[in-house]
């Protein structure tokens, strides 16, 4: 069960950007998933082409650190602190007021040495697919972006995370592609060329960030 807190970010997309209410039951089950996903300490993995593979890497930097909330160690992580304390008293301070707690996240489009060499000595289109084959653990969730829902190489990935046993969510266009039958779920938002799919995809995944944040950092 979410927090109300938490729901109600999906609330505050859609009325900022109306259109998406035809998304509604993607965005709630998404958020349910990642959430699921981070209590039973798994992870977000991410992948996507060109402004995708940026917003891939975007997303990251909002999980891994603070978003909007402070995710202040002694608040949210007290026996982390406890053991900074006792066995680095000197630096306990410095790192107690600037490290933040995470929401484990991994962008896969990063790994530029190993996306490289395996594009050379193997197979360009499976780069992803490698990465979750060696990363990738039951239970955890790949969001995989793909404005055309198309794009080989995220469909390998995500058919590679399904025999993972990963749960998978596509974030694409308003056709959805091939991507949109493959994913567990696909969030298909109402517009067509890649710019203006891309320009939902920002605050679709600010939302599911924001949501995920809400539901482990505040008290309430």
């Amino acid at each position: 069960m979410l927090k109300s807190s938490t729901s109600s970010k999906i609330d505050e997309l859609i009325n900022r950007y109306p259109m998406l209410d035809i998304c509604r039951d993607s965005l709630n089950k998404s958020v349910v998933a990642i959430c699921e996903s981070f209590r039973d300490g798994h992870k977000l993995l991410t992948c996507g082409n060109g402004g995708s593979a940026s917003d891939s890497m975007h997303i990251v930097g909002e999980l891994m650190k603070g978003f909007i909330l402070p995710r202040s160690i002694n608040d949210f992580d007290s026996a982390f602190y406890e053991r900074l304390s006792t066995n680095y008293p000197n630096d306990a301070e410095y790192f107690a007021n600037n490290l933040q707690c995470a929401l484990p996240a991994i962008s896969l489009v990063g790994e530029t040495a190993l996306t490289t060499a395996f594009a050379n000595d193997q197979a360009p289109d499976l780069a992803f697919a490698q990465q979750i084959l060696g990363i990738g653990n039951a239970g955890d969730i790949l969001l995989a972006i793909t404005t055309s829902g198309n794009s080989t190489n995220v469909l390998h990935a995500v058919k590679v995370a399904k025999l993972k046993g990963l749960k998978t969510i596509a974030l694409t266009g308003r056709t959805g592609g091939k991507v949109k039958t493959l994913a567990d779920i696909a969030i298909c938002v109402p517009a067509d060329s890649a710019h203006t799919i891309q320009e939902l995809h920002l605050p679709v995944y600010h939302m599911l960030c924001l949501a995920a944040e809400n539901e482990f950092f505040t008290k309430q």
